[in-house]
């Protein structure tokens, strides 16, 4: 019986209730050694007597092996391993040991552990149990939590048990309090009826609440001696495992140590290392009896993690040494594990422990578990006598540290490599290193001189990696605004001189036309941009990040159909290889160009997905951006709560990394909001402090200068600067639509009529070869307002019902609204709607288009990396909305 935890247990009883009836639950219960997360997992396991159970735990000794948690959770179900989508088949298989191990995306294998689990709550309903997931490996953690957070219409639930040190990322918690006074008492009670008196009185008192302290304490002899403060909770309760594990016979606590060190718990390796110790099956026997151990088929494991703690603390040294490095000859045929019993049993230098973890760490590399690795490099570096090995294997640490964002640990092993690297190669990844970490922590000024004085150092020796650090500082200072330092990178790397022929040609391009494009305009640079981008059209598809360059620069240059053509195919080729980690910033590409296309619906559920993706892997420096963009979207529509909570979140995100980007489309939301509602002096005050800031050289200003223009001429001020910016783009795009604008913006200022309807008409012309509906609209729209006011009010609602039609379309209420009135005052009293998209989510429509092009829900799933029951639940809530009742009518809609 579980005193005093009917809450706990009711929350359990509706979870699994919820996977009977076909939705998906999380829940990570947190509390302090003993509270008892345990006791409840065992409870739900016990409650789902009609689900399929799944049992996995974190491992102390087993926490710098990659996904070996992963494969004791997921032991049970390996053999549904083949029904899986084969790229992630594949990925899972490596990661988990059963196949040969391959690069891949780290965040794959947690897509592919999401479809396994959906598979396997096929029959039944699923329950997942973690115990201790505070120990487990980081790369399992990280699979378990992104396959949790896309859990919904499957079936399956997964209850983690873990003290503080485990990260829940967002996943539903709860926390376990002490137990009540009289709950308390009843559990003492249950455990040692015959306790009265001053001890009793003392155990209720140090325990406070905790159901293992009320349990065990009652056990030690030594807690009557005590009459000083009470000891720290865990402490005291080690100390009681202590004295229970001490009053074994020697050879049970040899067996109980070994136990400790064997980390799967196989009983057979167990009884091995015994043995090589003239240890007898009896003692493991004498071990269990007294409870500290539990043997169930081939496997042991402690009652408790901290009895594993006292067996191991009780120990002397050289008997440790003895027994890993008898388990290290054990366990040829699993060098991983070897590799870790070998540096355990090393007293000092040695070489052959030392490569052995330096294989270790790259194997873990390949599987994605650049923890693991760090780990690995970090041991070995410690084995290593040659300072040159110690300082190569440092600086790998180091590397896979900062791809796991831990920053100020990579700092500290970069502190201990510097001196200890004396080729030109390593002392090229230095800097570079330090700059990341700098950027990372908020110090991009620094990532920057570090760059640029790294390329100076190696130029004479190695001018291929001085021009990619340069590259590098030329695309951190874009990426902050800053613009004298992307022409002093420039600078330098023009005077490098590189061969055309060199891997980093396009990339070296790139930072040149970046730089032109401030130095001399877009007259010179965009021609230089354009044939980048026929470069990048011409890449071969598994070059990604020239293919997302190329993108970038057909943003530049208002190719926006380009550049999706070209984000989306890279971004297709991602989802299907499941290189996860580079979509963020292919959703950047892609909701920017969708935006520009006008094709809102479609960047919100870009936007929104991307915005899910950084939170899933890792990379909040792209969040900016997205918040960024969806408050543009919602300011377009007149959402001005969304729109307002969106930019702030963005300008926090500004203000925390200093990335411009999201600054850039927070500034022109807020103040396209404020147009669209007619405050137009707030449009020039939002728009003028922008450009006083690092927004004014990102591509933004460039198209939120129209904005100003209009602001400005409804205010009868002059707008000269915002003008000649868009002018001087405009001509040097060569583009019809650009053009358009630009008679447009030049007939708001016109003060003579006729040039200025002269202008309109031309803007008008220019813009049938479609490509931007949304400025399409706004022409429309004041062109039809200046028709109005001139009297012609049949020219006038022409113009004023298409820009209303595209405005419902687009949904942006404030500006349909705006027509709408303007037609009502040139005499149009039938105002249809035009039916809008219905009011799908954007989630909701990913998976409407990809079923409507006739993919099953399973290859849905996989493609928007969700489980196939999760697919046919939005189906389901979307087919009301779209009034229809099967697939096959889908085809016959227009989604957009």
């Amino acid at each position: 019986m579980l005193r005093g935890r009917e809450s706990d247990q009711q929350a359990i009883d509706v979870l699994l209730d919820q996977a009977r009836a076909g939705r998906s639950g999380v829940l990570v219960l947190k509390g302090e050694p003993g509270i008892g997360k345990t006791s409840l997992l065992a409870y739900a396991g016990e409650r789902a007597h009609d689900m399929t159970v799944l049992r996995g735990l974190g491992i102390e000794t087993e926490a710098d092996l990659p996904y070996a948690s992963l494969h004791l959770l997921l032991r049970g179900g390996l053999d549904r391993l083949s029904t899986l989508p084969e790229p992630q088949a594949v990925a899972l298989g490596s990661a988990l040991g059963l196949a040969p191990t391959r690069t891949d995306d780290r965040f794959h294998v947690g897509v592919a552990v999401l479809s396994l689990l959906a598979e396997l709550a096929e029959e039944r309903p699923l329950l997942c149990l973690v115990d201790d997931a505070h120990w487990l490996d980081q790369a399992s953690a990280r699979a378990l939590r992104f396959a949790a957070h896309r859990l919904h219409a499957e079936g399956v639930v997964v209850v983690f048990g873990a003290r503080d040190g485990f990260d829940p990322a967002g996943l539903p918690e709860r926390r376990l309090a002490g137990l009540d006074d009289q709950s308390a008492a009843q559990v003492l009670a249950d455990v040692a009826p015959d306790l009265t008196g001053p001890v009793r009185l003392r155990i209720l008192q140090e325990s406070a609440g905790n159901p293992l302290a009320l349990r065990e304490l009652p056990r030690t002899a030594a807690l009557p001696a005590h009459d000083h403060g009470p000891l720290p909770l865990p402490e005291r309760l080690r100390l009681a495992y202590a004295d229970r594990i001490g009053r074994l016979p020697q050879p049970a606590q040899t067996a109980l140590l070994v136990t400790a060190l064997v980390d799967d718990g196989g009983l057979d390796m167990i009884t091995k290392a015994c043995a090589g110790l003239g240890i007898e099956p009896a003692a493991l026997g004498a071990a269990e009896r007294s409870g500290l151990i539990r043997i169930a088929g081939r496997h042991a494991a402690f009652a408790h993690p901290l009895m594993r703690a006292a067996a191991f603390q009780l120990s002397t040294y050289d008997l440790r040494l003895e027994v890993h490095a008898i388990l290290a000859g054990l366990l040829a045929g699993d060098p991983d594990r070897r590799a870790w019993h070998l540096a355990a049993a090393a007293t000092g230098p040695d070489e052959t422990a030392a490569r052995a973890l330096e294989d270790t760490a790259h194997r873990a590399r390949e599987r994605g578990a650049n923890v693991s690795a760090c780990a690995a490099f970090e041991r070995a570096a410690e084995l290593s006598e040659d300072p040159e090995l110690k300082g190569r294997r440092l600086l790998a640490a180091a590397v896979d540290a900062t791809e796991e964002g831990q920053l100020h640990r990579a700092e500290q092993l970069l502190d201990t490599a510097t001196g200890l690297v004396p080729d030109a190669s390593a002392r090229a990844t230095l800097p570079r290193l330090r700059a990341r970490i700098a950027f990372g922590q908020g110090a991009p000024r620094l990532a920057h001189d570090l760059l640029l004085k790294g390329a100076a150092d190696v130029a004479a020796d190695d001018r291929a990696a001085a021009g990619l650090m340069l590259v590098e500082a030329a695309r951190n200072a874009n990426r902050l605004g800053d613009a004298d330092g992307i022409v002093a990178a420039a600078t330098r790397l023009r005077a490098l001189d590189l061969r055309p022929q060199d891997d980093l040609d396009l990339a070296r391009q790139a930072a040149l036309s970046t730089a032109l494009l401030l130095t001399d305009g877009p007259a010179a640079a965009l021609p230089v941009m354009r044939e980048l981008v026929d470069k990048g059209r011409r890449i071969t598809p598994d070059m990604h990040s020239r293919r997302i360059n190329a993108a970038y620069f057909a943003l530049q240059t208002g190719d926006f159909q380009t550049a999706w053509e070209i984000a989306r195919a890279a971004a297709d080729e991602c989802r299907t290889a499941g290189e996860i980690s580079k979509l963020a910033v292919l959703h950047i590409t892609l909701a920017t160009s969708e935006i520009f296309l006008g094709r809102f619906t479609d960047a919100t559920a870009t936007a929104s997905e991307g915005l899910r993706l950084t939170a899933e892997t890792g990379r909040p420096s792209r969040a900016g951006c997205m918040q960024g963009m969806l408050a543009w979207i919602a300011a377009a529509r007149g959402d001005s709560g969304r729109c307002a909570e969106l930019a702030a979140g963005s300008l926090e995100r500004y203000d925390a990394n200093g990335i411009v980007n999201g600054l850039a489309w927070a500034q022109w939301a807020q103040a396209l909001l404020d147009l669209g509602q007619g405050r137009f002096a707030e449009v020039l005050d939002r728009l003028d402090a922008a450009m006083a800031g690092p927004a004014r050289h990102q591509f933004q200003a460039v198209h939120f200068a129209p904005d100003q223009i209009e602001a400005a001429a409804r205010l009868g001020l002059p707008a000269d600067g915002p003008l000649r910016r868009y002018e001087a783009w405009a001509q040097a795009s060569g583009l019809a639509w650009a053009q358009a604008v630009l008679h447009r913006s030049r007939a708001l200022l016109e003060p003579d009529g006729e040039r200025a309807e002269a202008l309109f008409r031309a803007a008008v012309r220019l813009h049938t070869g479609g490509g931007r509906p949304w400025e399409s609209a706004r022409t429309a729209l004041v062109y039809g307002e200046y028709l109005r006011r001139a009297r012609n009010k049949r020219a006038a609602r022409v113009q004023l019902r298409a820009a209303l039609e595209t405005f419902q379309r687009l949904d942006a209420r404030p500006w349909a609204e705006r027509a709408r009135n303007e037609l009502r005052a040139a005499g149009d009293t039938a105002l249809a709607d035009t039916d809008a998209l219905p009011a799908l989510s954007p989630q909701e429509l990913q998976i409407v288009r990809l079923a409507a092009a006739g993919r099953t829900n399973k290859e849905i799933g996989a493609q928007l990396f969700l489980s196939p029951k999760t697919v046919s639940y939005h189906l389901y809530r979307a087919f009301p909305k779209l009034n229809v009742t099967s697939r096959a009518q889908l085809a016959g809609l227009d989604l957009g």
